[in-house]
């Protein structure tokens, strides 16, 4: 593998009109009908972007995507188009001077009108779940069954819908909230096709030795039809345990960016990070952990490696 193939990419420069720029995806304009999102190999977590970028990131998020969607496709209705190159240059010809840009990270979608919720799925008590029901025993305000330990399964999976934030973290809200913001219709068919997605996931999972502690989807509507949009249970929108060391009463190990939440711990421990911006420099052997656990996990979950032959 080349030494270019190892540079990580931060940000995209694309000759199209770029939409909005997030903690992670370029999403830029094609057309009145086409979008076209790049997923960097920018990282963030305590809702602060890191300086570093973390090699191959960006790739796993959008290939991983691009693996789920194929294989919901026959239930699940979903924006994609491609997230192959040469497919894309051939849609978009102003793009092929910068294939090696979009090569793996790149992903031509339609576009739909996103609803402005969250659907979150929880098959485990964990993260702010964990952290709102160990102070008041509720989640989104919702009593919860007493006694339950962190990291405990649920059964069955909870439906536990979240405002979308645009700075900081996402509310947790009731069912009802729900419906009030997108209608009694929409709310029942969100959850519906929340839960298929999950229970799919988690199956195949399962089979790989790695359970989905919870994952948050995003939906968009096109043409009157509701699509699956954005990412698919990847690790940056999933928690991915390991299936053999799971033991709940306490948090559990994850094929994500754990790395770098634990230096990150560390740094605020030793009170040499406040926990905002700017983000404390990070070691290269914590960056390429990180990289390592992106791609075990697209290994893990797909059987193959991810090939990084066409990334520059």
């Amino acid at each position: 593998m080349s030494e270019a193939a190892t540079t990580p990419l931060a940000s995209s420069a694309l000759p199209l009109p770029v939409l909005r720029r997030g903690k992670v995806r370029d999403v830029y304009e094609v057309d009145e009908d086409r979008l076209l999102l790049v997923a960097t190999d920018r990282v963030s977590a305590f809702d602060v972007v890191m300086n570093e970028a973390v090699p191959y990131k960006g790739a796993v998020l959008t290939q991983l995507t691009a693996w789920w969607l194929r294989r919901l496709e026959d239930e699940v209705a979903h924006h994609m188009i491609s997230a192959d190159a040469d497919d894309i240059v051939a849609a978009v010809p102003g793009l092929a001077p910068h294939r090696a840009t979009i090569a793996g990270r790149a992903m031509l979608c339609y576009r739909a009108e996103v609803f402005p919720i969250e659907c979150v799925v929880r098959g485990y008590l964990s993260g702010s779940a964990w952290k709102e029901y160990k102070a008041t025993g509720t989640l989104a305000g919702e009593p919860m069954v007493a006694n339950l330990r962190e990291s405990d399964r649920f059964d069955p999976p909870v439906f536990s819908p979240a405002t979308k934030a645009e700075t900081g973290h996402d509310e947790n809200i009731t069912v009802e909230r729900m419906r009030r913001i997108v209608g009694d219709e929409d709310a029942v068919e969100l959850e519906r096709l929340t839960r298929l997605v999950y229970e799919r996931g988690r199956a195949l999972a399962a089979e790989r030795g790695i359970l989905i502690a919870d994952t948050k989807l995003e939906f968009g509507r096109r043409y009157g039809n509701i699509l699956l949009v954005d990412e698919v249970l990847t690790p940056d929108s999933s928690r991915f345990w390991p299936a053999e060391s799971y033991r709940p009463g306490g948090p559990q190990p994850s094929f994500d960016k754990q790395p770098l939440r634990d230096y990150l711990a560390a740094e605020r421990e030793a009170g040499r990070w406040n926990g905002d911006a700017p983000a404390p420099r990070l070691p290269a052997d914590v960056v390429a952990a990180t990289s390592a656990r992106y791609l075990d996990v697209y290994r893990r979950l797909t059987g193959d490696d991810l090939d990084l032959s066409d990334l520059r």
